[in-house]
């Protein structure tokens, strides 16, 4: 993970253990005029670390978090491309918007210097399947390569997708999850006009407040969320680092909205249902929720699709929470990141916490795990995407 509370995945996981916030003033532009001012953003990314400097031009900052965090990915799972079948490794990496800070930054050249300006690198560093071809390139992976692009679902998605892919016989490993950076004036701006941004500029650290009757929109925020994805045999056989076994994938689509969730959450309802459905399991083995929960007025809708699904076990024995309270709304990359987070909630028995629930909404009235996070001895947890469109996708992971 690369994230605003982190560098990669362990610090990030420590960071929201502690509770810790990574939103702030936005730094990337001159924001006055607009009515947010506030973002999650990562600091201190060094892309060379990863690559070198002439590969910078050829992608916007969403591949360059993809391409890192895949370096990640695949040094903690052991997996080397020269001990295992090339050709059976694939990538379904995505993001939600893709290039937009490139875009931006050649349309202001171009405005000044004419069309001479434009990069011969402008396409491949905007277009979103290049976070997952650049992953295969730098890595020599030659199985089944693309993106996802389902809003704030891809992540998730990508990871579900890769699941079928390896399950169907397509892949014995995949690299899968979402990259997303455009905290930018478009980014902002586009959100802005949308009314779905938070404007609590004066507190940035209290802005994402997922669950709570005061909160008054997302934060923006920006990063990456990989892992590997191996059939078990396969793992197992080559002695591999198992963090956690993906056992349930749940896709669907309300067909309601481009932005509004179905009334009652049923598209949400239904998706649960379909991955626990998948994973073989009851709603009362789930332990945990890792929540879509963006500090909107959407919390609302799924706290209901919760208790619809896991009935009295909503309130006996389910906790929630919404790490989005700390790293914001990573769109395209929420998913990736927020499966990861959950994956490690099972290796260390330990639940993060939901921040800033202050003033509790009544129509939100499960157990968030507020401001603390918590020992749990967890078995199963579950991770919530739902994005523009009425796209769907929930994920089960198990403790190994």
């Amino acid at each position: 993970m690369i994230t605003p509370l982190g560098l990669d995945a362990e610090s990030t996981w420590q960071a929201a253990l502690a509770g810790k916030s990574g939103i702030g003033p936005i730094t990337r532009f001159d924001c006055s005029e607009f009515k947010t001012q506030i973002a999650g953003e990562v600091k201190g990314f060094d892309a060379t670390q990863y690559f070198s400097k002439k590969y910078i031009r050829q992608m916007d900052m969403f591949i360059q978090y993809a391409v890192a965090a895949s370096f990640m990915a695949v040094r903690d799972s052991g997996l080397s491309v020269d001990k295992v079948d090339a050709d059976r490794v694939g990538c379904y990496v995505g993001a939600g918007l893709g290039g937009i800070n490139v875009i931006e930054q050649t349309l202001a050249k171009m405005a000044e210097g004419g069309p001479r300006k434009i990069s011969p690198y402008f396409v491949p560093a905007i277009i979103i399947n290049l976070a997952a071809g650049q992953i295969s390139i730098f890595h020599g992976f030659k199985g089944p390569n693309f993106s996802h692009v389902s809003a704030c679902s891809t992540g998730a998605h990508s990871v579900g997708e890769a699941m079928r892919a390896i399950e169907c016989g397509a892949a014995d490993v995949m690299i899968a999850g979402g990259a997303e950076s455009t905290v930018s004036q478009l980014g902002i701006g586009g959100f802005n006009a949308a009314r779905a941004l938070s404007t609590r500029n004066d507190e940035p650290e209290k802005a994402s407040r997922p669950f709570s009757k005061s909160r008054d929109g997302f934060v923006l925020g920006e990063g990456v969320g990989i892992m590997t994805l191996e059939a078990w045999d396969h793992a197992t056989a080559r002695g591999a680092n198992i963090v956690a076994e993906l056992v349930g994938y749940g896709a669907n689509s309300d067909a309601f909205h481009i932005t509004s969730p179905s009334e009652g959450g049923i598209g949400a309802q239904k998706c649960m249902k379909i991955a626990l459905d998948n994973a073989g399991i009851v709603p009362e083995q789930i332990g945990y929720i890792n929540a879509h929960g963006t500090s909107t007025v959407a919390d609302a809708i799924e706290t209901n699709a919760i208790r619809e699904v896991f009935g009295k076990h909503a309130y006996k024995g389910l906790a929630v929470s919404s790490t989005k309270s700390m790293h914001g709304h990573l769109l395209g990359a929420a998913g990736g990141v927020e499966a990861a987070l959950c994956c490690l909630a099972l290796r260390d028995g330990k639940i993060p916490p939901t921040i800033n629930l202050d003033d509790p909404d009544p129509e939100c009235d499960l157990d968030y795990v507020p401001h603390v996070a918590r020992d749990a001895d967890l078995e199963y947890v579950m991770s919530n995407s739902f994005g523009f469109g009425g796209t769907n996708a929930t994920l089960i992971f198990k403790k190994v």
